[in-house]
């Protein structure tokens, strides 16, 4: 289903890189960068080289920690192979730079005539601008949203996806990393200091659990920054990344409300935004240390301690930089990570509720899984971003998916808590039920395209009276939900079911019959003597039957839908030895 962009490497010699004739380098750089450094000011710029890693041969590998050092290792040598006469050319002029190898680019800062020369390399393909980006703010909320309809116990978005069912299994996140790239993290908040992978319950070490992308100030030059810059432990300037964090992983609130999807997961850190500012740069920086996590002082690459899962909440509007000119760079930086078998999960954006508004990296790629926020009545936000992706031509559906992102209530800085509404809050929901399922079956780690297909296949399907382009809000997927309010329950039903491996071999899969049904549907289930319960709800979760079936006097049970409106209902029978979920349509 999904598509791994391909890249073919083709090495040249040092003999072969010559520079270009006349004006032909002004071809190779953005407009805005020629801009800039016109009046003999210097300007920071990404230099894109030609030659870049094909890592196609990841999607043989099996297992996680050998697809990560695969594509660790070619990535490293391509950029080792090619950048040399760049940095060379660089160094001779005293020009900083830094090198990344996640994408075969180099980060510099110089005038007109270095811009010119870099350029002229046949071994560029690129001199791109490296422009500020902003945060999209989350909506602050003045109160808390109403009781979770499950009692209070938990946030009502845990709730509502069903979490703390997959709980009850005994499947939190165990076992599970999670990368948050962000504006840093209150890493000692309460909530979510004990999930720290730097914490061990006694003593903290930041090494290889913490980066820091941010070594200059990137909004107001006379501003300062209230954590400093370069940092060695993690510091939120803003707090919308300790409440990212607190829906992912965290604990309980101050007064016993559990607030995170997957309490049992570690989680590690980057700082890509400067006080909500970010650069293409720092975004790149922070995915290439969750690639392979390095020391504080630049200890060796350690693929086999990358997370599984990264959460995404910003975005590279056309507005502040991002054009189809660098949409390229960042795409690639988002295949790579796939095929490292860590999972891309991104905010869709806040601008809807035009069609189309899905258009900035890193929601609108292909290998990013983007998340839509919907409110507690399963209807979609109105500030949620729609798609399909037309900005680069691809006419791709777009979110994915959607989960709960109003009046979500998390961690904020201090040990507070806040209530925020976003697709910021959202993609955490969805980051939190990746943790459940590779918990629940470890062997899901670094098949990324499969726990794609489970959430997706298992989610609740909306429909929408909204049509964007081709795809109809009337049918599933569609540009307003994409397949779905997310279900953790019936995402990690589906994955055990994959291998049996919570029924007995002689029990046979549930049929239900007919579906679509009129009124009427029958419910078999051979092999069990056991009683059951057999419930029918409609999409925003409100029960509509529910029975008990004695399968050891029949192995048919009638479920009456015939004075229900027509739609989409789902079903759930729960046996002593298994669960089964499913979609009963009533025509």
């Amino acid at each position: 289903m999904k598509k791994v962009l391909l890249i073919t490497v083709v090495l040249f010699s040092l003999a072969s890189w010559h520079p270009c004739e006349g004006g032909e380098w002004k071809e190779k750089v953005d407009a805005s960068l020629l801009e800039k450094v016109a009046g003999g000011g210097e300007a920071e710029f990404l230099i894109l080289l030609r030659e870049q890693a094909d890592v196609s041969r990841s999607r043989e590998l099996r297992f996680k920690e050998e697809k990560g050092r695969f594509v660790f290792e070619k990535l490293k040598n391509v950029a080792r192979q090619t950048q040399e006469p760049v940095i060379t050319l660089l160094e001779e002029a005293k020009a900083p730079y830094r090198s990344f190898y996640i994408v075969n680019a180099v980060l510099a800062e110089g005038d007109l005539e270095i811009i010119r020369q870099v350029a002229r390399l046949d071994a560029v393909a690129q001199v791109q601008d490296n422009p500020v980006l902003s945060l999209q703010e989350p909506i602050a909320e003045t109160a808390d949203p109403p009781v979770s309809f499950r009692g209070g116990a938990v946030e009502w978005g845990i709730g509502k996806i069903n979490a703390e069912e997959v709980w009850a299994m005994g499947y939190t996140g165990q076992g599970v990393v999670i990368g948050g790239q962000d504006t840093g993290y209150e890493w000692d908040h309460p909530a979510i200091k004990e999930n720290y992978r730097g914490w061990d319950g006694n003593e903290v070490d930041h090494n290889y659990n913490w980066h820091d992308a941010i070594h200059e100030l990137i909004g107001d030059p006379n501003n300062s920054n209230s954590c400093g810059l370069d940092l060695t432990e993690p510091c939120d300037d803003h707090s919308h990344g300790t409440h990212t964090m607190g829906t992912m992983a965290g604990l309980e609130d101050d007064s016993g409300k559990s607030i995170g999807v997957a309490p049992g997961a570690r989680w590690i850190a980057c700082r890509n935004m400067e006080e909500g500012d970010g650069t293409p740069a720092t975004y790149i920086e922070c995915f290439e240390w969750f690639l392979a996590p390095y020391g504080l002082n630049g200890g060796a690459a350690a693929p086999e301690l990358a997370p599984h899962v990264i959460n995404n909440s910003w975005s590279c509007p056309l507005s502040e930089g991002c054009n189809p000119s660098n949409f390229a760079v960042m795409e690639m930086v988002v295949d790579n990570v796939k095929a490292a078998g860590i999972v891309v999960v991104v905010s869709a954006g806040n601008s809807g509720s035009s069609c189309a508004t899905v258009n900035t990296p890193a929601a609108m790629y292909e290998n990013s899984f983007s998340v839509g926020a919907t409110q507690q009545n399963d209807t979609i936000a109105g500030f949620s971003s729609r798609g399909p992706v037309l900005v680069d031509g691809s006419g791709r559906l777009k979110p994915n998916v959607s989960a709960p992102g109003v009046g979500v209530r998390s961690s904020v800085l201090n040990g507070g808590y806040a209530t925020y509404s976003g697709t910021s809050m959202a993609g955490p929901h969805v980051v939190g039920l990746v943790a459940l399922l590779i918990s629940a079956k470890p062997e899901l780690a670094g098949q990324v395209e499969e726990i794609e297909t489970i959430i997706e296949g298992t989610a609740i399907p909306m429909l929408s009276g909204q049509d964007c382009g081709e795809f109809s809000g009337n049918q599933v997927p569609n540009a307003v939900y994409g397949y779905g309010r997310v279900d953790a329950l019936a995402a990690v039903l589906a994955a055990l079911e994959l291998t049996g491996d919570d029924a007995p071999a002689t029990v046979d899969k549930l049929r239900v019959f007919p579906n679509p049904t009129s009124g009427q549907a029958f419910f078999q289930m051979d092999g069990v003597e056991e009683n059951a319960q057999v419930e029918a709800f409609t999409l925003s979760g409100q029960l509509v039957f529910s029975g008990r079936w004695n399968t050891a006097g029949g192995n048919l049970m009638t479920v009456d839908l015939s004075a229900l409106p027509a739609g989409i209902y789902w079903y759930r029978v729960v046996t002593d030895h298994r669960q089964y979920k499913g979609k009963l349509i009533r025509q």
